[in-house]
């Protein structure tokens, strides 16, 4: 087997491995169960809840956990506007980088809040230091704010009957303190001690291999990639992201990155199954997710690996791959499989150009970001991949001609309702925007680099990517414009919160009625043919909405390649 195969096949495998005794960890988290890490972190816990003045004892219902994530959020925004607009009359500036315009701003603020890290900024001169320390806070909260989410609808669905679904503050703190913190502090020791750096100084001067006298940018770096990827957030320190040297040094880190983008979503997925003492419930959502995974990452190995045939076509030698935009350190296998990884998690982060990858690679970017299931971000993954639960089990019911119920609740109009209005949210954001920008050439031409197909798949990537809390981009585009700034800040900001709001309602909704024991009639939904019914669902209604959309860019872009 080839070295990079190898590599990646172990990476993948040690990540499934350590998955599912951190899922048993994180289900005792939320449980309120003991951990070994609690004489470290109770006292932090107590000492933020008494600076916060909260109760963390104090039981809420669907619509207050929903209140106080809307709140937390708004203040959060209000801050970041105030430090980003403001960077150049505050300290740790010692590059004297100036303000963010008020539209960059905006965007950036929304971008992190909602956990996308979508960036039309270059970080080693479009933030300070105090902004990136700022945005690292972010990283933390946001995450642990989706995970906070997972955790009442964990609540719902472990209890017969219940209005209440724990407390979202501790559900908040707890996945930050608990979960967050530790995971990223080791991988920030990993990335210090492998070159990445740690420092409050400005730009230092090196030498070049070439000899030249270069000024290069440094700062509180490993801290903040950490989380980056822990917490699938994805915003890079530097603007090159995670093909710059001092973000991903090495082969090493490369791996332990990738290792951190997986793990807490895909614990997520058996904190589960172990939360409400369903564990093969947990093994049927891991299978989907997995050979849905697995058929976008193949692929996209395989096309980088075996190059460019327009290249090839020329004479030159393709035997490395497709390596346009790709860091020779890593290889085309590597950054095929990472392409796909930070798709799919939504974690957004990249270690080559998916502007640069083939025209199908591109293509399954684009649907590992449209199903968006698959996996998925901290604790929204888990909530997007519910909300094709419940249309399963709603049309698998109305096929049997059997009532639809999903762990002993009835699935009913009201919930169904939420459910396809969440459902195609997605796919109407993203191509209603793209439609909007292509309809409008005035704002959008000038900032496209490439014309044609490819110009089409740069637009429909940035909006898939904000809808998507993905922030990864074909960066092809010139994205920092006022038009860009606010179409797609609008975007993430209905694409975040709608889509977590919805399933925490219908789980609450759920949570409220009467609980129906198991019985012979009941639709068992922890099988593998549910899980086939499962995949058709998610197939059907995510990815045949955008073929059209798909055709017109990296489709037809690949048929270029033989022409």
């Amino acid at each position: 087997m080839n070295t990079e195969i190898l590599g990646i096949v172990a990476m993948f495998g040690i990540s499934v491995a350590l998955a599912i005794p951190f899922g048993n960890y994180i289900a005792k988290v939320y449980g309120g169960e003991k951990t070994l890490l609690d004489p470290l972190f109770n006292p932090i816990d107590k000492l933020l809840f008494k600076l916060g003045g909260i109760n963390p004892l104090k039981e809420m219902n669907w619509k207050q956990h929903m209140l106080a994530l809307l709140v937390i959020n708004t203040v959060w925004f209000l801050l970041s506007m105030l430090i980003l607009t403001n960077q150049q009359h505050l300290p740790l500036n010692p590059d004297a980088n100036p303000d963010m315009s008020a539209d960059l701003a905006f965007n950036t603020t929304i971008s992190f809040v909602v956990n996308c890290n979508l960036q039309h900024y270059s970080g080693e001169s479009g933030i300070s230091y105090l902004g990136q320390l700022w945005l690292m806070f972010l990283q933390f909260v946001s995450a642990a704010t989706g995970m906070a989410a997972a955790a009442a609808v964990f609540v719902a669905f472990r209890e017969k009957t219940t209005e209440k679904l724990g407390n979202f503050y501790q559900f908040f703190v707890k996945s930050a303190t608990r979960i967050l913190l530790p995971i990223s502090f080791i991988v920030a020791l990993i990335l210090l001690f492998n070159g990445t750096p740690q420092t409050f100084e400005g730009k230092d001067t090196m030498i070049s291999l070439q000899g030249d006298t270069v000024q290069v940018s440094r700062g509180p770096a490993a801290g903040f990639i950490a989380v980056k990827h822990v917490g699938t957030n994805g915003g890079g320190f530097f603007g090159a992201n995670s093909t710059h040297p001092f973000e991903n040094p090495n082969y090493l880190t490369n791996m332990t990155e990738m290792f951190a983008q997986l793990i807490v979503p895909l614990a997520m997925i058996f904190a589960f199954g172990y939360f409400i003492r369903k564990r093969k419930l947990a093994w049927m959502i891991f299978g989907v997710m997995t050979v849905g995974f697995l058929l976008l990452a193949i692929p996209n190995i395989k096309m980088e690996m075996d190059g460019n045939p327009a290249i090839a076509a020329l004479g030159i030698d393709g035997s490395m791959g497709a390596m346009e935009g790709k860091e020779i350190r890593f290889g085309a296998a590597a950054s095929g499989f990472w392409s796909i990884v930070t798709t799919v998690i939504s974690t957004g982060s990249v270690n080559a150009m998916h502007d640069s990858t083939m025209p199908l690679s591109g293509m399954n970017e684009l649907l590992a970001m449209i199903i968006n299931a698959f996996y998925g971000g901290c604790g929204v993954g888990i909530l997007n991949f519910f909300i094709y639960i419940i249309i399963a089990v709603f049309v698998s019911g109305l096929m049997v001609g059997r009532t639809p119920e999903f762990l002993g609740k009835k699935i009913e109009a009201r919930e169904m309702k939420i459910a396809m209005i969440i459902a195609l949210l997605h796919p109407f954001l993203i191509l209603a925007a793209t439609a909007l920008a292509a309809a409008l050439p005035g704002y959008t031409a000038s900032t496209l680099a490439n014309p044609g197909f490819h110009g089409f798949s740069e637009m429909l990537y940035e909006y898939t990517s904000s809808s998507a809390n993905n922030g990864s981009g074909f960066e092809g585009l010139g994205d920092n414009t006022p038009w860009w700034n606010i179409s797609t800040g609008i975007v993430l900001i209905l694409s975040r919160f709608l889509p977590i709001i919805g399933p925490v309602a219908i789980a609450g909704i759920l949570a409220g009625k009467k609980f129906i024991p198991e019985g012979a009639g009941t639709l068992k939904t922890d099988t593998a043919t549910f899980g086939l019914m499962i995949f058709a669902v998610i197939i059907i209604i995510a990815a045949l909405t955008f073929f059209p959309a798909l055709t017109l860019g990296p489709i037809a872009e690949y048929f270029t390649l033989y022409q």
